[in-house]
């Protein structure tokens, strides 16, 4: 195999109810979030090999997603970097992580589609 073939292995729009944010009825009621998570990685031995040994499992990275969801936060920013964080540990093969965390009805008094945070995890 000679050629040098990346990719970026994603889950998108993962939708859960969570109880992040600073304002104390945003802890007892909830939201609604979209999160959704992209991996840089070398994809050239999955795709000779087809194996989900050789990628990042995207089943593995859901669970990442919904097990730091569930634990409570001030911040979207604070829940994002956890998950960056912990899919880099995780998975070796990644490279840069970018996380996407948005919460569908923000508490600001103003009608938009969602608030949140992307940031970006690098090895």
């Amino acid at each position: 195999m000679s050629d040098k073939l990346t990719g970026r292995v994603f889950v998108k729009n993962i939708r859960l109810h969570a109880f992040h944010g600073v304002m104390p009825q945003e802890r007892i009621t909830g939201n609604d979030y979209l999160v959704s998570v992209s991996a840089d990685c070398p994809l050239a031995v999955a795709a000779e090999s087809d194996s989900v040994d050789d990628t990042l499992n995207y089943a593995h990275i859901y669970n990442i997603v919904k097990e730091e969801m569930a634990l409570q936060s001030n911040l979207v920013e604070h829940v994002a970097g956890r998950i960056g964080r912990r899919v880099l540990t995780e998975f070796p093969l990644a490279d840069n992580v970018r996380v996407e965390v948005v919460k569908l009805n923000p508490p600001m008094g103003a009608a938009c589609d969602g608030a949140g945070v992307e940031l970006t995890v690098c090895r």
